[in-house]
This record gives structure tokens, sequence and C-alpha cells, in this order.
């Protein structure tokens, strides 16, 4: 396929929550004509209404003049079924995190979109290839996740599918750069590279809750690394109950003892700042993190019911544990070939994840500790841990060749 096919001037976004808003904004900021689908139109209602906001606010701000506000508005338009949307160059589902729902939307869409069409998905950890199968374009399906909120968030993982072309990849990362993105390719995993390697960081963060930490002590010692939030406030600003929710209707996950302080806060109506109560408390209006200590002792109640002994958890090995779970995944990332090199993994945890700049990500750290180093610190903590901590084959084979995650680069 020609690269000329996929000059995407024309694109369409289904589903007018959050992810949604922010990406219509995106497109219609890049100069490309957008239409909107709901199957809810008081949704598309509020949606239109937060995007005039948006343009308003930015006027007021002297981002842009009114001139340009009118211009970016007027290429958003409704459209009132998907055969509306039959000759647009870009579709881009970005509905609830359920396959069979997508899967139900790309066989709708496959039948009826011009055969040039890109379809995209926004999920942030489903399969793509699963999503693929059930339309005759394999070839033209990808993954595009962007981070809410994704008019403001620079990040955008583009996600190759077994089957997705070069010639889409390229319009993919193009149309990215035409956003003001940083793009970068992931391999279809799950989670591809940015939540795959957060699953790791954060199952960190919340055993030591239970072994004797508190959140604001985990917290603050990834702050004062350099971190732009720790992880239970970026929990409690993305919402405790979006994975509480979505571990209850896939009815697994729900009894993993790290999880059992999110389900307790969730069943108090502890959900965040949206509820001015989660792991912090905030006062009306406020989104500065307030530390409770009513969160504190649920904590050690939760880990005392769970029959853990408390003890000191200190600011070192709360660093040691969060980096490299982070770097341990990393690699394996790597040597699975789900990133093209260490300096793609940096830029999703410089651009996406509030990784602090000077450490340069989380595998430039690395490289700065010496391998040899990651290595020892990894069997320490399978010593301790278990084998979850095993260092990955590539950080054993660089370890041994004195070799670095930089020099390292997936094979074509």
């Amino acid at each position: 396929m020609s690269q000329t096919r996929f000059n995407i001037q024309t694109a369409a976004v289904i589903g007018a929550g959050t992810m949604g808003r922010g990406i219509v904004i995106s497109l219609a900021n890049a100069g490309v004509e957008v239409l909107w689908l709901d199957s809810d139109p008081a949704m598309l209602e509020q949606a239109f209404g937060m995007v005039d906001d948006t343009y308003a606010h930015n006027v007021r701000q002297g981002r842009i003049d009114e001139a340009e506000a009118v211009a970016r508005r007027g290429r958003i338009g409704r459209a009132a079924d998907y055969r509306a949307l039959a000759n647009v160059d870009l579709v881009i589902e970005a509905v609830y995190e359920n396959l069979e729902l997508k899967q139900r939307i790309f066989r709708e869409l496959d039948g009826i979109l011009k055969p040039g069409g890109i379809l995209a998905s926004n999920t942030s950890a489903l399969d793509i290839d699963a999503i693929a199968a059930v339309t005759q374009r394999p070839e033209q399906v990808v993954g595009l996740h962007f981070f809410s909120p994704a008019h403001i968030m620079k990040l955008l993982e583009v996600v190759r599918g077994a089957k997705t072309s070069q010639a889409v990849l390229q319009a993919s990362t193009e149309l990215g750069k035409r956003m003001g993105k940083v793009s970068v390719i992931a391999g279809n995993c799950p989670g591809f590279i940015g939540n795959r390697m957060l699953a790791t960081y954060v199952r960190e963060a919340r055993a030591m809750l239970l072994e004797g930490a508190y959140p604001h002590q985990v917290d603050g010692a990834l702050q004062s690394f350099g971190f732009a939030m720790g992880p239970f406030r970026m929990y409690d600003v993305v919402g405790i109950d979006l994975e509480w929710r979505a571990r209850e209707l896939a009815g697994t996950g729900q009894d993993e003892p790290e999880v059992q302080v999110d389900n307790r806060l969730c069943e108090l109506g502890r959900f965040g700042q949206k509820s001015r109560m989660g792991y912090y408390r905030y006062a009306e209006g406020s989104r500065q993190a307030e530390h409770d200590p009513e969160v504190d002792a649920l904590v050690q109640r939760e880990s005392e019911r769970l029959g853990f002994q408390r003890r000191e958890v200190g600011e070192e090995e709360i660093l040691e544990r969060c980096l490299l779970a982070l770097v341990n995944e990393g690699a394996k990332i790597l040597e699975e070939g789900m990133a093209e090199s260490s300096t793609d993994i940096d830029t999703v945890y410089l651009n996406g994840y509030g990784f602090p700049a000077e450490a340069g990500g989380p595998m430039t750290w690395a490289d700065r500790q010496g391998l040899p180093a990651i290595r020892d610190r990894l069997n320490a903590l399978t010593e301790r841990h278990g084998e979850h901590w095993k260092p990955a084959e590539l950080i054993d084979s660089l370890a041994t060749l004195g070799g670095r995650f930089v020099d390292h680069r997936k094979e074509a």
C-alpha cells in the first residue's frame, strides 16, 4: 500500500466520554475535520459543551484568538450513525474497555468504511490483534493509545498489531506529530509499554502498604526522587474506582491481597479527588492532597487482617522496589521486541508517567547504575520477596557482557 493512500485529513471519533473529548480536540487542533458519534445524544451534547468551554478558556488565556477557536470548533461535526462515517480517512474508537464491545464496533465499521480507511482503537491494554481479527482489513487496524486528558498529555502509544502495515504506522506517527504528540510504536502485549510496566510498579507500592508503609510515605519517597506524583496520588487523580469496577466486571483479581486497601476505600465511596476523599483528603474546590490519618488506620487494619507483621519500610526500600520493578519489566519488553529501543521506553515514562527528566527515564537510570549492579540488586530482592523479582534474561546477558540497554535494538 502506498503511503499517499493514508493521508489523514478527515476522521471520526466514536465515544463522547473523557477520552473521546480529548481526542476530538486534539484532531481539530491539528486541522483534521472530525465527525463525532455517541450512542447517547445527551452525552454528546454535554461533550460539545465541554469542547466549547475548552476553546473559550484557551482564548481567555491568550493561547489562541477567537477566530482560531471558531475555526477549530467548526471542524467538529455530529454523525447520526455509522453510515455517516463511510468516507473518513480514520476512525478512532474511544469507548469503554470491553473487548466484545470493541469487536462489535469494528465489525460494523469494517463493512461501512471506505477501503482505504484506517480503523484505530484507543484501548489502553486490550489485544489489538483480537480487535483486528473481526475485520477484513487487519493491516489497516492500529492502536492509538492516548493519555488522559488527551488534548493536554503529550504521549501517544501507536500499537502495532501482527498485521498492521508499515504505511499505517507511519501515517499514525505523522498524525501524532501534527497533534503535537510524542509518538512511540509499541508491540501488542497486555498494557503495551507504559501500563504493562506501571502494573509491576503499582504492585510493589501496594505490597509495601501491607508490609508496613503508608500511602503518603510511598508517594513522598517517589516525589523526592523527582516523580511528578507518587502512585497513590496518581490513583486519586484518575479515580481509584476505575480499576475496582474493572475487576468487578471481569470477575477476577478482586481477592488479591494487594488490592484490598483499594477495595476498602471504594466501599467507603473514597474514589479520589472527584469525591474529595481517596488515599488523601481534598478541601472543597482544591486538588491539594492532604494526609488523612483515617487512611493510615485503614491500611493498618487491612494488613493485620491479612496476617502481615508490619515493619519499618524506609525511603530507600520504596525507591529500590518501585524503580527496579519498572526496569525489570522494561527489560522483558525489550527482550520480547515490544519496544524498538530502551530510548522508546524512556520516552513513554518521561512523557506519560511523570518520571523525572534529570534521571533520563527508567532504562537510562539503570544504565547509569550499571547492569551488573542492577542484576545483583534484583537477585537480592528475589531471595527476600520471591521469584517474580528474578532478573530478565536481557539484564543477565547484558550484565555478563558489560553491555547497556541503550545499545540493545529490536531485531528486524
